[in-house]
C-alpha cells in the first residue's frame, strides 16, 4: 500500500512529531548519553503526551491497557491508547517493557523490511493496523524524507525497563472502532479506537 502526501501535510506531520519529541526530550531530561553507547534508554522520539498528568474521568482505567502484546525474550508492548486524530491519522501510544531480569536487544524485525524505513535506524516502523471490518492494513506514516512517524533509535531494554513508544498511523474510516495492531515478532492484540 502506498500513501502519498501534499508536501505541506508531510510539513505539518513532520513539524508536529518533532514539537511532540522536542516537548518530551525537555521534560525527560535526567540520563545523558556520553557517547559510548549508554544511550540505550534514550531512543530519539517518544510518545506524545497529550494529558500529561492531569487528572481526568478515566483516573482509575490509567493503568488498565487496551491490549498487551507479548514479543520474544521478556519483552511486552502495552497499547493506553488509540486516540483518532482531526488531521486523519491514528497516534497509538504505550510503552515498550522488559519483563525479565536480563538485558534484551530489540528484534530488528520490528522496524518492518522497507529500506525507507530501515535507513532511518531501529523502530517500530514495521507495526500494522489491520481493519478487518473494511478489508485494510494501516502502515505506520513516513515523513517527507522517509523516516517513520513512530518511535526510533530502540537498541536493548535493561532488565525491567520501560519506555514510552508512539506509532502514527492513516486512519480507518469513522465507523471502525476496532482494529488488530500487529508488530513483527509480537504477539497481536485488538485495539479500540477513540475520538
Amino acid at each position: 500500500m502506498s500513501i502519498r502526501f501534499t508536501a505541506k501535510v508531510g510539513r505539518g506531520m513532520v513539524a508536529l512529531t518533532v514539537a511532540a519529541g522536542l516537548a518530551l526530550g525537555v521534560a525527560g531530561c535526567g540520563g545523558g548519553g556520553d557517547g559510548d553507547g549508554d544511550d540505550k534508554s534514550s531512543p530519539s522520539a517518544s510518545a506524545p503526551k497529550d494529558s500529561g498528568s492531569q487528572p481526568s474521568a478515566q483516573e482509575g482505567q490509567a493503568d488498565m491497557p487496551l491490549a498487551e502484546l507479548k514479543g520474544t525474550d521478556g519483552l511486552l508492548l502495552r497499547v493506553t491508547s488509540a486516540q483518532r486524530d482531526a488531521g486523519g491519522f491514528i497516534t497509538v501510544s504505550g510503552s515498550l517493557k522488559n519483563d525479565g531480569a536480563e538485558s534484551v536487544a530489540i528484534p530488528a524485525q520490528t522496524s518492518g523490511d522497507e529500506t525507507e524505513v530501515i535507513k532511518h535506524g531501529q523502530s517500530l516502523g514495521g507495526a500494522t493496523l489491520v481493519d478487518s471490518k473494511g478489508k485494510k492494513r494501516y502502515y505506520v506514516l513516513r515523513d517527507t524524507d522517509g523516516r517513520p512517524l513512530t518511535t526510533t533509535g530502540l537498541t536493548t531494554l535493561e532488565g525491567g525497563q520501560e519506555l514510552p513508544v508512539f506509532m502514527q498511523f492513516p486512519a480507518p474510516p469513522a465507523d471502525t472502532a476496532d482494529v488488530a495492531l500487529q508488530l513483527p515478532t509480537f504477539s497481536s492484540g485488538t485495539i479500540k479506537i477513540s475520538g
